[in-house]
C-alpha cells in the first residue's frame, strides 16, 4: 500500500530539496570553481580563502559578496583556529583546488612534500577539526589537481592523499577530465571525489580505461589498501579540435596589441622547419587562421612552437619564458601577424567570458592561469557531486518523514 505523504510534508520536504548545498571553497583564488558549482547545480559558496591577496582582489571585483565570506589567509593558521569566526562554518561539500606547483611536470616534482602541495594536509587537518567541533565532516570533498598527481612519485603521493581520506572517514573515486572537451584550450585535470562512509553509494561503474578513468588510474582504483569507488557516470563530450580561431578578440579590439615588424621578424627566425611549414600552409588560407604558439627551449636554444590544431595550449601563470601564450594570425596575401594573448582572451579559454577583469593584464593572466576550468566544474557538479549530495538529503530527511507520519 503507498502511504501520501501529509501536504504540510510535502512541503517541508519541496523546501528541503531547494534549500541549495553550502560549499566551503579551499584554495579558492579567483572563484572559478564557485561560478562551475553554482553554473551545474544548486550550490552556494558560504565560505572561501586563499592566500594570494592580487586573487582575492579579483574575486572581490567579480563577486559582490565577496566581503561575506572569502578569507586572506594561510590554511596553514585555520586548522588550529577552528572556533574563529574565520573558519569555515558547516558546509556539505569542501571544494580544494590545492597547489599543484610541486606536482606538475612544469614545478620541481617535489610532491606533497614540497612546499606548496604540501597545504593539501593542512587542508585535511581542517576537515579533521571541522568534524571535531560540528560532530561531523562535510559529507563530500572534492579535490582538483594536474594529472600529474595520480604518477607523482610513483604513485605514492596520490596512495597517500587517499589513505589520509580514508582516515577521515570518507570513500574516494578519481577521474580526469580535459577542459578541452567544453573549450578550445588543452587542459587535462585530475578530480579525487570522496564521500562520506555514511553517503548512500551510487550504481558502480565496472568498466575499464574510459575516457574518465583511463588505465593508468587503475593502480590506485584498484589497490586493495585503500578504500575506493567507481561511481558510474555518463561519458563526457568528446575533445575539441576547433573553436580557438572562433573566440579570438578582434584585430582592432582595444586591448590587442599587435608586434612591429622587428619583433615578428624576430619570432620567425626562432621557428623550426616544422612550425615554418605549418605557417606556409595557413597562410595560403583564404580565410584568416588563428594559431598559439609556446615560447621553448630546446638544447639550450630559444624557440617559438606553433600549435598545428586550432586549439590552445594550456593555459599558465605569467612566471617563466615559456608560460606566456603568443597569439599568430595567417590569411593569404597578408603578411603573419604576432601578439600576446590577451586577458579576455584567457577568461574565455576558462569558460568565463564574462568575467570582471581587473586593470592589470598580468594580475588577470596568473588568476586564470593557476584557476580550474570553469565548464569541467559544472559538469562535474551538474554528473557527480550534485547526485551524490541529493541522495544524502533524501536519506537524512527520511527519520524526519517517518516522525510526521507517526504523529
Amino acid at each position: 500500500m503507498t502511504t501520501e505523504l501529509p501536504s504540510d510534508l510535502d512541503s517541508t520536504a519541496s523546501a528541503t530539496a531547494s534549500t541549495p548545498f553550502e560549499v566551503a571553497e579551499f584554495f579558492a583564488g579567483i572563484g572559478l570553481a564557485r561560478l562551475g558549482l553554482e553554473r551545474g547545480g544548486s550550490f552556494k559558496v558560504t565560505w572561501a580563502n586563499d592566500l594570494d591577496a592580487q586573487k582575492h582582489d579579483m574575486y572581490k571585483g567579480h563577486f559582490a559578496d565577496a566581503t561575506e565570506h572569502y578569507v586572506l589567509r594561510d590554511i596553514r593558521e585555520i586548522a588550529s583556529d577552528i572556533r574563529s569566526e574565520l573558519a569555515p562554518g558547516p558546509v556539505d561539500l569542501a571544494w580544494a583546488s590545492f597547489p599543484c606547483t610541486d606536482l606538475s611536470l612544469a614545478g620541481g616534482r617535489s610532491g606533497l612534500a614540497g612546499k606548496h602541495s604540501s597545504t593539501f594536509w593542512d587542508f585535511t587537518d581542517v576537515i579533521e577539526a571541522m568534524g571535531e567541533r560540528d560532530g561531523k565532516k562535510p559529507a563530500v570533498i572534492a579535490l582538483e589537481n594536474v594529472n600529474g598527481f595520480a604518477t607523482s612519485h610513483n604513485g605514492a603521493d596520490m596512495k597517500a592523499a587517499i589513505e589520509r581520506l580514508n582516515t577521515l572517514g570518507y570513500w574516494a573515486d578519481v577521474v580526469t577530465l580535459d577542459g578541452r572537451r567544453f573549450v578550445p584550450q588543452s587542459r587535462p585535470r585530475l578530480f579525487v571525489v570522496a564521500g562520506r562512509e555514511d553517503l548512500p553509494k551510487p550504481a558502480v561503474d565496472d568498466r575499464r580505461d574510459t575516457a574518465l578513468r583511463p588505465a593508468w588510474l587503475d593502480r590506485v582504483l584498484d589497490d586493495k589498501d585503500l578504500t575506493t569507488y567507481r561511481t558510474q557516470l555518463d561519458e563526457p563530450p568528446a575533445l575539441r579540435t576547433t573553436g580557438w580561431t572562433d573566440l579570438v578578440d578582434a584585430d582592432d579590439d582595444r586591448d590587442v596589441e599587435w608586434w612591429d615588424d622587428n619583433r615578428v621578424a624576430h619570432f620567425e627566425s626562432q621557428l623550426s622547419d616544422l612550425n615554418k611549414a605549418r605557417v606556409e600552409k595557413l597562410s595560403s588560407e583564404p580565410d584568416a587562421s588563428y594559431r598559439t604558439a609556446y615560447r621553448r627551449t630546446r638544447n639550450g636554444v630559444p624557440a617559438w612552437e606553433i600549435r598545428e590544431d586550432d586549439v590552445a595550449g594550456c593555459l599558465r601563470t605569467a612566471r617563466g619564458g615559456s608560460s606566456k601564450q603568443a597569439v599568430v594570425r595567417m590569411q593569404k596575401n597578408e603578411r603573419m601577424r604576432v601578439r600576446w594573448m590577451t586577458a579576455r582572451e584567457y577568461a574565455k579559454l576558462m569558460g568565463a567570458p564574462g568575467y570582471i577583469l581587473p586593470s592589470k593584464r598580468n594580475q588577470a593572466i596568473m588568476g586564470f592561469g593557476d584557476a580550474v576550468c570553469v565548464d569541467a566544474v559544472a559538469w562535474l557538479t551538474e554528473h557527480y557531486l550534485k547526485m551524490l549530495l541529493e541522495n544524502h538529503r533524501k536519506r537524512e530527511s527520511l527519520p524526519a518523514q517517518r516522525t510526521a507520519l507517526s504523529h
